[in-house]
C-alpha cells in the first residue's frame, strides 16, 4: 500500500496563498469589497442550474459567518467599476439573497486568469495526484473557470468520456470517497459503487465487500449486475451470508473444519464450525499451538 495523499493538494493555485503577489491588480488590498451591483454572472458560464435550496442553505449560513472566500471577478472591458465573475457565482448569489451590499473579492486581469488557468491545467496532469484530487481539479476547472468538458478532455489529451467518469467520482458516498482516498479501493471499484447510487444501502455493502473481502473490479461489477436483475429490484439481505475467502480456506485447512467470514456494517466475524466439545477442544490447541 502506498503513501495516500492528502485531498487538496495544490489548490492554493486559485487562491493568494502561495502565488506570486506581483500579479494582483492591487498590491494594498488584494482582497476588496465590492458593491454586489458592480458584479455580473459571466454569460458563458457553462454551469447553468443552481439548487434554490443549497442556495438558501448558503445564504443562512452567511448571514451567520460571512463570506469565508472571496470570489475571483475580472474588470469588464470599457466599462469603469464593473466586474463579471469568474470564480463563486454561487457565492454571489447567496450573497444577494443574504441582502450583502458588498461582497469581497479578487480581482485578476485576463492574463492572470490565463495563467491560473495553465497551472490548475497542469496540477491536474501530474501524476502523485488520487483520483479524487484530479476530479476535484476537474470539476474547479469546468465550474469555476467556465471551460466545458469537451475542451478539457482535448487540453488534456484524455477521452471525453474519462474526463467525465473522473468528475463522477465526487458523486462518491462519503465511506466510498474515503476507502478511494486511502487506496483501498480502485477507481473500477468506485464506478461499481456509483453504479448503485440509487441504492446507497447497497453501495455501502459493497464498499464492504471491497475491502474486507478483496472483491476484483470484476466480482464487483457482478455484484452490481446481479442486484439490478432482481426481480422487484435490488434489495438488503436481512443478514449478509457467509463467504469463504481464501485466508478462511487457508485456516479451514489448518483447523480441519469449516470456517466461513460474515461481513457487517461495520466490521465482521470469522465462523469456525466444530461437531463437539472434544473437537473444540483440538481447534483450540491447533490455534494456540
Amino acid at each position: 500500500m502506498t503513501k495516500k495523499t492528502n485531498l487538496g493538494r495544490g489548490f492554493g493555485s486559485l487562491l493568494p496563498d502561495d502565488f506570486d503577489k506581483s500579479i494582483f491588480l492591487d498590491k494594498q488590498d488584494r482582497i476588496q469589497k465590492i458593491s454586489i451591483s458592480n458584479i455580473q454572472p459571466n454569460p458563458n458560464q457553462p454551469r447553468t442550474h443552481f439548487d434554490p435550496d443549497s442556495i438558501k442553505e448558503l445564504s443562512n449560513s452567511i448571514k451567520t459567518h460571512g463570506i469565508l472566500q472571496p470570489i475571483i471577478v475580472t474588470s469588464v472591458e470599457g466599462e469603469k467599476d464593473k466586474y463579471e465573475i469568474v470564480a463563486g457565482e454561487r457565492r454571489f448569489k447567496a450573497a444577494k439573497i443574504a441582502g450583502l451590499k458588498q461582497i469581497p473579492a479578487l480581482v485578476r486581469s485576463h492574463k492572470e486568469l490565463e495563467k491560473l488557468e495553465i497551472g490548475l491545467v497542469e496540477n491536474v496532469q501530474r501524476v502523485d495526484l488520487s483520483p479524487l484530487e484530479q476530479a476535484v481539479s476537474i470539476a474547479r476547472l469546468n465550474e469555476e473557470f467556465n471551460i466545458d468538458i469537451k475542451d478539457i478532455a482535448k487540453q488534456l489529451g484524455k477521452a471525453h468520456t474519462t474526463i467525465i467518469n473522473s468528475v463522477r467520482l465526487l458523486n462518491l458516498p462519503d465511506k466510498a470517497r474515503k476507502a478511494l482516498q486511502e487506496q483501498k479501493i480502485s477507481e473500477g471499484h468506485a464506478r461499481s459503487v456509483l453504479a448503485l447510487k440509487n441504492f446507497p444501502h447497497l453501495q455501502d455493502d459493497l464498499v464492504d465487500y471491497i475491502v474486507q473481502l478483496g472483491w476484483s473490479v470484476r466480482k464487483a461489477e457482478e455484484f452490481v449486475i446481479k442486484q439490478k436483475n432482481q426481480k422487484n429490484g435490488p434489495q438488503r439481505s436481512a443478514k449478509r451470508k457467509p463467504v469463504e475467502t481464501k485466508q478462511s480456506k487457508s485456516l479451514a485447512k489448518k483447523l480441519n473444519t469449516r470456517v466461513v467470514v460474515n461481513p457487517l456494517s461495520k466490521g465482521g466475524r470469522i465462523e469456525i464450525s466444530y461437531k463437539s466439545e472434544d473437537n473444540l477442544s483440538q481447534i483450540f490447541k491447533k490455534l494456540n499451538s
